[in-house]
Parts: C-alpha cells; structure tokens; sequence
C-alpha cells in the first residue's frame, strides 16, 4: 500500500517535471517565433536591427522602423490571438459536446460568423463597405465585431438547441455541418446578387489574413479575445465536470445551463471578433485540442486551457512564417497554410490514437 502511495507520487513529480520542461520550451520556441515572424517579409530587416527597433524604438532606417511598428508588430500579435482564441474556443466546443471532432468550424460557428460579416460587407449602400468601416475607426471595429459575433451565436445556440434532444455526438457532428452548409449557401446567394466590387472584397476576405488588421483594429482584437479567455478560464471547473456528463454534473451541484450560456459566450467572442478581423481560419481549432490532449495527457481544464494557448501560438506564428514563404514576395493566404499543417495533424491523431474518446467518456 505504502509502496503504491510512493509510486504515485514519484510519477506524479515525474508528470509535472515534464509539463515544466514542456511549458519552458513552448515559451522559448514562441519568443523565438515571435522575433522570426517580425524579421521575415518581403522587405529584409536584418535581426540586430530587429531587436533595437523592439527595445530600442530606433532604426539605421525609417522605412525598417515604420515597416516593423506599423505592419509586422501588429501581424505577429495578431497571431498570437488568433493563436489562443481560436484554440480555446475549440477546446469548449470538444469537451461541451464530448466529441473530439468539434470545433468552430465543423460545427458550423465559423459559417455564422461569416454570414455576420457578410450582412455588413454585401448591404448595399456606401456606408456599409468595409472602406467605410476602417474609416470609421473604433465605431466600425466593433459594427464588425458584434455582427459575425450575433452571426456565430446565433449557429451556436441552433446548435445546442439540438443537441438537447440528440444525444448521439457524431449525429449532432452532422447536425453542425448541415447548419453550416445551410449557412454557407445563404452566404452564397447573397453574394450572387451583390455588386462586383463588393464580392471581390468579400472573397479576398474569405481567404484569410493576418496582415489586415489595423492599430484600432488590434485594440478592439485584443479586448474581445481577452474577454473571450477570462470567460473560458473562469469556467475551467465547469469544463472539468461536464467531461463526466450533464446529469453527473447536476448532481454535483453544478448549474448546467448558466456553466453552458458562459461557454457559449467566450466561444463566440473568440469566434466572431477573429472571425471578423481575420477571415474563416480552418483546423487550428480541432488541431490544437488534440495536439495538447496528446502532449500534456490530461483532460483538467486548468491545465488545457493555458497550455492550448501555447501550442496554439507557436504553431499560428509558423503558419504566419510558412505563409510569408522566406526568400519570395508571395505571402500566402493564412487560411490554406493552416489547412495543410492542421488537417494532416487531425488525421494522424485520429489514426495513431484508438482511444481518441476515451477523453470525453
């Protein structure tokens, strides 16, 4: 009995020397990520000057100053939020349907988010392009941010709507994709009906970009997502019990409805402020769950959900680098890249782990 008690205290200390390691190396691989995304770009910034223009707030060059305050800084931040948001709200989504295939995108959260930009975007009338909206600043930030957040809400409540009445979590999986197919072909119609000008803007948005997002822009970004993070963070305990079920979690005392209404919430702040901003980013979603499930093993949310914010940095930042493919002037749409990375990573998870549910049982 005592030798079993030392045992599991030994692993235990072994568990948690390895997610320090793990923790330390994340952080050193981000900052590292960090200053590359800011060094790399069509302009070549060398990577002491690179350094002094971060602490130093000075150049050899005004063009090097302007290009890396203005552009670069706020690309990589950018990152970093999309990074987080993203996965976290992937991370709600897995464990609130116990299904390790939800995510923003799969069950039809980003469609709507979409569909809310696309009211803004594809109404007629000049005050309503999205010229319009970045002249209007701070005003405009938050047209966009409330529109594909009311859009992603709007799916999301549809969704748990349903899954009240379905408890099997690959039919209600489809149920999310079918609401999202609907979703997309509203999208689609109005977009056949809308003016040249207008579509070309909208699908170019549709690609994704890290590099459109402006200085008010940024501070209306940096709110929500953080917003969005406390509200996930402050529902960890929630998260944690709901693995077990709903009716387990009743029993426990948990209020399930007002545990369920705060989750939605983050989820569609993180979905819809990136969402708008950003366009339809595919897979960091359901990817970065998983990815940190397999690492960490475990399933506290106290524990997941910081160290989802890591990996879904690092691996953003390298989606970001990929996409400025170093030595060329071609920057990539963010959106294809994190498909090629994110889908071959979900399908060596779901090949390499057969008990891939066992998380969610």
């Amino acid at each position: 009995m005592i030798s079993n008690t030392e045992a599991s205290r030994t692993m235990s200390k072994s568990h948690s020397s390895f997610r320090k390691i793990v923790v330390s190396s994340l952080i050193l691989l981000i900052i590292a990520g960090f200053l590359l995304d800011i060094m790399l770009g069509s302009v070549s910034i060398p990577f002491r000057e690179v350094v002094r223009i971060l602490f130093e707030q000075t150049s050899e060059q005004t063009a090097w100053l302007y290009i890396v305050q203005k552009i670069r800084i706020p690309k990589a931040i950018t990152a970093v939020l999309v990074g987080c948001g993203l996965s976290v709200s992937g991370l709600q989504m897995q464990t609130l349907f116990r299904n390790p295939l939800a995510g923003p995108s799969e069950l039809g959260i980003t469609a709507g988010a979409a569909l809310g930009v696309a009211v803004i975007m594809l109404s007629n009338g000049h005050i309503t392009s999205m010229p319009a909206i970045r002249q209007l600043g701070f005003s405009g930030s938050w047209l966009i941010v409330v529109a594909a957040s009311m859009g992603s809400a709007l799916v999301l409540f549809l969704v748990v709507l349903i899954a009240g009445r379905i408890r099997d979590n690959v039919v209600l999986l489809i149920v999310g994709v079918m609401i999202g197919t609907i979703t997309l072909s509203v999208i689609s119609i109005w977009q056949y009906f809308s003016q040249p000008e207008q579509l070309q803007e909208y699908i170019l948005w549709t690609f994704g970009s890290l590099g459109g997002v402006t200085e008010y822009h940024l501070y209306v970004l940096t709110g929500t997502v953080v917003v969005g993070l406390v509200l996930a963070f402050a529902s960890s305990k929630a998260l944690n019990v709901l693995l077990l079920g709903e009716n387990y979690a009743r029993s426990m005392g948990l209020t399930v409805g007002w545990a369920r209404a705060i989750i939605l919430a983050s989820t569609s702040l993180l979905t819809g402020s990136i969402t708008a901003f950003c366009g339809p980013i595919g897979f960091i979603g359901i990817a970065v769950p998983q990815l940190t499930r397999s690492l960490f093993n475990t399933s506290n949310h106290r524990v997941l959900i910081p160290c989802t914010c890591l990996i879904g940095t690092l691996l953003m930042l390298a989606c970001d680098i990929i996409a400025h493919m170093p030595g060329s002037q071609t920057v990539l749409p963010i959106n294809i890249v994190t498909s090629l990375l994110g889908a071959p990573v979900v399908i060596w998870i779901i090949v390499t782990r057969s008990n891939l549910r066992a998380s969610f049982v």
